[in-house]
């Protein structure tokens, strides 16, 4: 039990879970879409998980995952969790706890307006590596954020989204408005549009 509630205490949501569990990924999911990164403790992969499932039984969990924390005060399974998120309740207890990142939408917007063509990456991200050396062969050079060397990465990769972009990387911003991502801008380019979107960011030639 004290195992229990040491890791449940530790972050703002904690959901204990098994992996091979369906109920508790789309709870996990859940948390997700609403903005919240929980701490997530897989039973079936701790040496302690069999003891832990008996404490969260004895908190009345039952079935004993997902079992769902929200500042450090156990909530409940996954019908108590989806209760509370029809009657709008859970939202709000997640922002109470402070376990809903900001959403640094007003970053992103900023960084993409400040030069003609921006590019948000990751270092590790072979499409991104892609989508640079394609600009670079059309004689353009985009800013590039690597939002992964950004203390507030996590925040703006949930803003990309939410501005639609179908993977957070690479998200190509063009005069300030939002492309896409590499299936847009390939396509883009496929159709001849993209060299004369980035006309007006070519260097002159005399």
């Amino acid at each position: 039990m004290d195992r229990v509630r040491d890791l449940a205490s530790k972050k703002a949501a904690v959901i204990f879970t098994k992996s091979s569990c369906c109920m508790c990924h789309s709870i996990k999911q859940l948390f997700y879409e609403l903005g919240a990164s929980p701490e997530v403790h897989e039973l079936d992969n701790d040496s302690y998980g069999r003891e832990m499932e008996w404490a969260l039984r004895s908190l009345g969990c039952s079935p004993s995952v997902p079992a769902v924390f929200i500042g450090g005060r156990f909530v409940g399974s996954s019908k108590d969790v989806i209760s509370l998120h029809v009657d709008g309740s859970l939202k709000q207890m997640l922002k109470d706890a402070k376990a809903i990142c900001i959403i640094r939408m007003d970053k992103v917007l900023r960084l993409a307006s400040e030069k003609g063509v921006v590019i948000f990456t990751k270092s590790s991200c072979c499409l991104c590596y892609a989508v640079k050396i394609l600009f670079q062969e059309l004689q353009v050079r985009p800013v590039v954020h690597e939002i992964d060397q950004d203390p507030e990465g996590r925040e703006m990769e949930k803003a990309l989204l939410r501005l639609g972009c179908t993977a957070p990387v690479p998200a190509v911003f063009i005069g300030g408005k939002l492309m896409g991502s590499t299936n847009e801008i390939m396509s883009l380019h496929l159709s001849g549009s993209l060299t004369q979107m980035l006309k007006p960011y070519q260097p002159i030639s005399t």
